[in-house]
This record gives C-alpha cells, sequence and structure tokens, in this order.
C-alpha cells in the first residue's frame, strides 16, 4: 500500500510504503495544488485498486469528509474574497471532488454534511455513504475512576473539590479555546476560585498565554502540548468544554459520552447531534453568543444533573454503534471498489 504525503511524523508500519511530497510553494493552499498534482501523477498511470483521500483534490475514489465544506465557509465571507487565490485553490479542489460528473465516493461522517455540499455542487446523494464514529475504547471508564480522578488532581497540584474543566483539540482557534477561557474568566467568583481549566493540544499556546494573563486567570489554566494519557483527563474531569467556531465532527464529544463527561459544546459541531440525542450534557446555539456560553457553564458545573448527564451518555454509548468507523469504511471500499 503507498502512503503520499508531505511529511511523515514516528515509524511507519509494516505494509505502508510512505512517500513524502515535500514542496517549495510558500502558502498553504499552493501546496495543497503541488500535491494534489503530484499525486495525480503518481497515480492515474498506476494499476491502483483504489485511490483514497484524506485531503480534497482531482482523482480519488474514495474522499474521507474529515473537513467542513469550504463553499460555505466561502459564502460568509466578503465578495472580494472570492477572488484571492487560497478560494480560487480550495474551491477547484473540493469542486474536483463533489462536482455532479465526478466518480467519487464520499465516506461522510455527519448527515448534515450531505445537504450542505449538495446544496453548493448538487452531488448525486448515492455517492455519498454515512460512517458511525470511531473511537477507541479505552475511552470507556473502568471500575477504578475514582482511583484515576484523585491522581490526576494531585499531579495538578488540585484538591479533590476543586472544578476541572478540560478542553481537548489541537487547532485552538477553531476550537474557541478564547471562547472557553473567556467563559471560565466570566464564572462567579465562588466558582471560579475552585477551578482549573485544562488544555490539551498541539498548537501554538503564546496567544492564549497572553489572554490568560489579560483575563487575570494564568495561575488556573494549565497547558499541555499533547499527552498520550488523555482518557485519564476524561475520566478525571467535572466539564468538556467545547465552544468551536467550525467542527466536522468532533470526535471529543463522544469519546467524553464513553467517559461519563458531561459536555457542553456549540450546535456547530458535527457530533453535537449525539450529545442532543443522548441528553449529554447542553449545547450553545447559532449564532453564538458569548453571555450564553458563561451562564451555561456556571449553570452546569454548579448543577444536580451532572450525574444524569454522565449516566446519559454512558448509557448511550453502550447502545449503539460508535466504535467502527474504521472497520465500516473497509467494508465499503472493499464492497464498492471494481473488480
Amino acid at each position: 500500500m503507498d502512503v503520499f504525503t508531505r511529511s511523515w511524523q514516528g515509524d511507519i508500519p509494516s505494509g505502508l510504503n510512505v512517500r513524502a511530497i515535500p514542496s517549495r510553494a510558500l502558502s498553504n493552499h499552493s501546496r495543497r495544488i503541488a500535491l494534489a498534482s503530484e499525486v495525480l501523477r503518481h497515480t492515474q498511470d498506476q494499476n491502483y485498486d483504489a485511490v483514497v483521500g484524506f485531503s480534497k483534490m482531482p482523482g480519488l475514489d474514495y474522499y474521507f469528509a474529515g473537513d467542513s465544506c469550504f463553499a460555505e465557509w466561502a459564502a460568509g465571507k466578503p465578495f472580494w474574497y472570492r477572488f484571492t487565490g487560497r478560494c480560487r485553490n480550495y474551491l477547484a479542489l473540493e469542486r474536483a471532488v463533489f462536482k455532479p460528473d465526478s466518480q467519487s465516493r464520499i465516506l461522510l461522517l455527519v448527515e448534515k454534511d450531505r445537504t450542505t455540499y449538495q446544496r453548493y455542487y448538487a452531488t448525486p446523494s448515492e455517492r455519498f455513504h454515512l460512517l458511525p464514529p470511531g473511537i477507541e475504547r479505552d475511552r470507556l471508564a473502568p471500575h477504578n475512576t475514582e482511583d484515576i480522578r484523585r491522581q490526576v488532581k494531585m499531579e495538578l497540584g488540585i484538591t479533590e473539590e476543586t472544578h476541572m474543566v478540560l478542553m481537548v483539540g489541537s487547532g485552538f482557534r477553531t476550537k474557541g479555546t478564547d471562547r472557553a477561557m473567556r467563559a471560565f474568566a466570566g464564572l462567579p467568583d465562588a466558582i471560579r476560585d475552585k477551578a482549573v481549566m485544562v488544555i490539551i493540544g498541539k498548537d501554538n499556546f503564546r496567544p492564549f498565554g497572553r489572554l490568560a494573563r489579560r483575563l487575570g486567570i494564568s495561575n488556573q489554566i494549565h497547558f499541555f502540548n499533547g499527552r498520550h494519557d488523555v482518557p485519564r483527563f476524561l475520566f478525571s474531569a467535572d466539564l468538556l468544554l467545547h465552544p468551536a467556531y467550525r467542527e466536522t465532527a468532533g470526535i471529543v464529544l463522544i469519546e467524553s459520552m464513553a467517559a461519563g463527561l458531561p459536555v457542553l459544546a456549540t450546535d456547530v459541531c458535527g457530533y453535537s447531534s449525539y450529545i442532543q440525542q443522548a441528553g449529554a450534557g447542553r449545547l450553545v446555539p447559532s449564532p453564538f453568543n458569548q453571555n450564553t456560553l458563561n451562564r451555561t457553564l456556571a449553570e452546569m458545573l454548579t448543577s444536580t444533573r451532572r450525574s444524569n448527564w454522565s449516566a446519559n451518555g454512558q448509557k448511550y454509548v453502550l447502545e449503539h454503534d460508535v466504535f467502527s468507523m474504521h472497520a465500516r469504511a473497509v467494508d465499503f471500499i472493499e464492497a464498492t471498489v471494481p473488480c
């Protein structure tokens, strides 16, 4: 199996032939165009059974729709933005996958994206295939959750009575980390003085460290540049806060449900519907209002319903398929790839 990518980090699993395709282009959209051109050049003359892409580009047999619809996002920008090279390039790559006469099949994460893409590209319905979420089973709360919770809070240097608000995910600007920090800073003194926020993800912390200082909450924010023990924090926190600006899916919402962690998220997250269906927390409706988030965070941290939200999330995960995304994707590709 050949893998085409701009770069690779870590060990290469057995059976994979990784082909790095570096680019000297200066902008992200130019590098994306260069990668798409090189992948197309390498694959169109080869006898591959199928070409599966995780980035939008021409020549794909299957596209894993992990990104939101760029055309919808661009529609909310000023008219002149559509004439920029960035917009034109990204729209061209997206159109190559979703235009009516494309042969690409789309592995869809959330049903509402089907309607969005069809609105802009008139993509035939039969080319979409909806996948379930795909969390790891180590996100299920173990029997010794209370022991884990005590250990994590001891490592953080906080008491067991301290409220712990958790954010998980890279891409802090898109995930709404600024919104989350403002909501935390806006908590009533009696709540905020007995609370901390833990932010885990790979990104540039510096702007958010400066924001924390301006908000006067530096001593109550713990930044971690990625961790291998995220489940421990899911089991230990009192609330997952995920006020994203944009989020195609939001797998951490499902992981939190499995861990028994109540969720407060914006309704733009693709997987926010699971929170609503399960009764596993609360959603901030669109259009977003910071005061609504602030008020809801304070209410949830002091609510007697937290145990209900926790139990509801765990019950939903046990009764529904939230584990088989990857297996279902493979099954679909094997069943539909031309012989």
